[in-house]
């Protein structure tokens, strides 16, 4: 009996965390769908609408990098990369506000940096919850940041610069949300 009451709160601490996070990517997939359709339907020009999207995106972030500390916190779990996070994100805000007023290629290099860094920090968190399972589309989703990083960068350069990468980037950041919420529920059920 002293077995069963010793093991017990284990599986309802990871479960609880876990079913937060899974809720919180599910509302990160449906911000980045709405907000890629929106900068997709927007980024011919850089506008008031298209800059005012590019600085809600990593605004959003912080908001969900918030709610998840809270969240890792209350179990135990990292939250020292998450605060990194937060940090990238927040610079993020005000160097797209700023670069918006440069033009597309800036916008990529600001984004590019981000995307670079926030990968990083998105694949060592992915790394250091994998024992709750569903982790693996976060670390896939941290790597393809880093390099898409890179190539944000380089089309900056270039004359195809374009808005519309970075809507296909979020969008696909928002499908590995996704495919990551769907994994944290199977294993809940496996568990």
């Amino acid at each position: 009996m002293d077995t069963l009451v010793t093991t017990a709160p284990a599986p309802a601490r990871t479960a609880a965390p876990a079913a937060a996070l899974r809720r919180l990517y599910f509302v990160r997939f449906a911000f980045a769908a709405v907000w890629a359709a929106l900068l997709f339907a927007t980024a011919d020009t850089l506008g008031p609408l298209s800059a005012t999207l590019l600085v809600i995106y990593p605004l959003f972030d912080v908001a969900c990098a918030v709610v998840d500390v809270r969240s890792a916190a209350a179990d135990g779990g990292p939250v020292r990369h998450l605060y990194l996070n937060i940090a990238l994100s927040a610079a993020t805000a005000v160097g797209l506000a700023l670069a918006a007023t440069s033009g597309i290629p800036a916008v990529l290099r600001v984004w590019g940096a981000w995307a670079v860094t926030a990968g990083l920090v998105q694949l060592v968190v992915g790394v250091a919850r994998r024992r709750m399972g569903g982790q693996w589309a976060m670390i896939a989703s941290g790597g393809i940041s880093t390099l898409a990083g890179v190539s944000f960068a380089a089309q900056a350069g270039g004359a195809d610069a374009s808005l519309k990468t970075l809507a296909g980037y979020a969008f696909l950041g928002g499908v590995f949300f996704l495919v990551s919420a769907l994994r944290l529920g199977r294993a809940a059920k496996d568990a």
